[in-house]
């Protein structure tokens, strides 16, 4: 638990990743040299005493001379708690986001608080050990099989605040935390009591036991991310995932009363009915509210397609993307209409919803799209009724892969190089687009002259603008940064080579005219060069963007974007103290 906390609020931020994982790897070292002393002292404990005993309030025995729960029985439950609860665990992680957002932050509440749970579990275990009062694996599990229901209840949106745009909901994400809570305290008790009642006092048993416990915890969010969630709601996979435990209960508790059998029978029946056709999830609620909904899911993420009042909107894990705007068209006109002489080739990285590529299309060059999620380049016709036409497009080419990873991979080299971040600034992982690191690879791949547009959506804290202007103001000697037609967001661009200074009409002359059209398709008021000169009149020095501080950049060791909390409350403490 302070590993987690410390890790995610405290040193990466202030540290960085390497000397985290130093600190890490020093201290697994370190449990590694005391392991073997302790190991080399029970040796000696062991020759000259025999055997240990077994676990105080447990009596040593055979597996034959033990309750219905032992034997097969108990290896078999051990497997099936470490598989479900890890595979619970990657579809909470899913399932909570339009509560928790994407932040580093989200995982980490749910980690600190599923260890936090299995301590209090286990505590309470050795509390009942040395009371000689230990809990039967019979009540257990019957608990057990109804707090694994718990999640889904109040996971729901009539409960629980779960919007797709917008910032936490504090009540919403306490009551969501706590909710897991019950199932992983259960867990925390039961393994070891099993360990223990399995092992006999027997160390080679106890850890075959403890061995198959964690085969389940390995393969458990393997099977939730590539054979359940491509195939179900979050909510119908962690139904699923609980009725393991309602068949275990089921057996070990044949031997119970009667009346007892039915009544939490009665009462877990009761729970998964209402869990599968009462609770209205995140995706029921869009269902019902929005014109039309499309859900498509993959082992990536569950992505929504959504029509509203608004106009059309793509939402992936319940996190609102994009929606169809003239600022993605600008992302690939700008810097295509800057590039000196005739372009040839564009690297799209981020489909979103294919507008981007759609318009480079217009251009009549060759113009690749690189998508992390294999859902998001399926719902491109959700968006563009011509879709079909762009997908058949030879100078099309739209690759499922990391945009980062396919920079590795790939010898190619673009005059145009379209990154487009997931929103918000702080998500998980976008600081893989915004670093210097990013920056250096993309050089490679832009020929003589080439331009890298980079997508800012901005953010609230000026700190974060300043640390992500630096970072490829520091890599590039020629930046230009541009407030979008909207009026927020920034363009940045970026080349080896000085940008022209063109007004207006001269970029609007370099456009061929299919890209014109495409450019004024959702603005037909005005004509190429206005549109145009409303970008080029917001034009930002960005010398004045940069914090004086040049620690303040993004980087692949020090993601500034994504890590901030304890900036900014030691921040908001300084401003208290006079």
């Amino acid at each position: 638990m302070s590993g987690t906390f410390l890790a995610a609020v405290v040193w990466i931020e202030v540290w960085g990743f390497e000397r985290t994982l130093w600190l890490a790897a020093t201290v697994n070292f370190a449990i590694v040299f005391i392991s073997g002393l302790l190991g080399r002292e029970q040796q000696q404990t062991v020759r000259l005493a025999g055997r240990p005993s077994a676990p105080a309030g447990r009596v040593a025995a055979t597996s034959a001379q033990l309750g219905p729960a032992q034997g097969g029985m108990i290896k078999w439950i051990l497997f099936s708690t470490g598989f479900v609860a890890m595979a619970m665990e990657v579809v909470w992680t899913r399932a909570f986001t339009p509560v928790l957002k994407t932040q580093v932050y989200s995982f980490a509440m749910i980690v600190f608080t599923y260890l936090g749970a299995t301590f209090l579990g286990s505590w309470m275990y050795r509390r009942d050990l040395r009371r000689n009062r230990p809990r039967s694996t019979e009540t257990l599990m019957a608990t057990l099989a109804v707090t694994a229901f718990v999640p889904v209840l109040v996971n729901d949106s009539r409960l629980v605040v779960a919007n797709w745009m917008g910032n936490l909901d504090a009540f919403s994400v306490i009551i969501l935390l706590a909710s897991i809570g019950p199932v992983c305290t259960l867990l925390g008790y039961l393994t070891p009591s099993l360990i223990d009642e399995y092992g006999t006092g027997q160390p080679t048993k106890a850890g075959q036991a403890y061995a198959i416990n964690v085969v389940g915890c390995i393969l458990g969010p393997l099977f939730a991310c590539y054979v359940l969630l491509p195939r179900l709601s979050e909510r119908h996979a962690l139904i699923l995932l609980g009725l393991p435990f309602f068949v275990f209960s089921s057996l070990l508790c044949r031997a119970r009363p009667r009346w007892l059998q039915l009544g939490w029978v009665a009462i877990a029946g009761v729970l998964v009915m209402s869990a599968g056709f009462l609770v209205r999830d995140f995706e029921g609620m869009l269902q019902q509210s929005q014109k039309s909904t499309t859900i498509r899911r993959d082992y990536t993420a569950s992505v929504i397609s959504m029509e509203t009042d608004r106009g059309k909107w793509l939402l992936v894990n319940g996190i609102g993307m994009t929606a169809l705007s003239p600022i993605t068209k600008f992302m690939v006109h700008l810097p295509l209409a800057f590039h000196h002489g005739q372009p040839e080739s564009a690297l799209v990285i981020c489909f979103g919803m294919g507008t981007t590529y759609r318009s480079a299309l217009t251009w009549k060059i060759d113009t690749t799209a690189v998508e992390l999620v294999p859902s998001v380049t399926k719902a491109f016709g959700f968006y563009h009724a011509d879709a079909a036409r762009f997908i058949d497009d030879p100078n099309g080419h739209m690759i499922t892969d990391d945009g980062r990873r396919y920079l590795k991979r790939t010898d190619k080299k673009f005059d145009v190089i379209v990154v487009d971040p997931p929103p918000p600034v702080q998500a998980a992982g976008s600081s893989l687009l915004f670093s210097k690191e990013f920056y250096e690879l993309a050089k490679q791949h832009l020929r003589p002259g080439g331009i890298l547009q980079m997508w800012y959506p901005g953010d609230d804290e000026t700190a974060t603008t300043q640390a992500v202007i630096r970072s490829i103001h520091e890599s590039f000697p020629h930046v230009r940064c541009f407030l979008s037609v909207a009026g927020w967001g920034v363009h940045m661009l970026a080349s080896m080579e000085p940008i022209e200074k063109l007004d207006a009409g001269q970029l609007a002359a370099r456009m061929p005219e299919n890209a014109r059209q495409d450019l004024l398709e959702w603005n037909a008021s005005k004509d190429a060069p206005a549109y145009l000169m409303q970008v080029l009149t917001n034009e930002y020095f960005v010398p004045t963007m940069l914090n004086p501080d040049t620690e303040v950049r993004v980087t692949d060791d020090k993601p500034f974007n994504e890590y901030f909390l304890f900036r900014r409350l030691l921040g908001r403490l300084k401003k208290r103290v006079p």
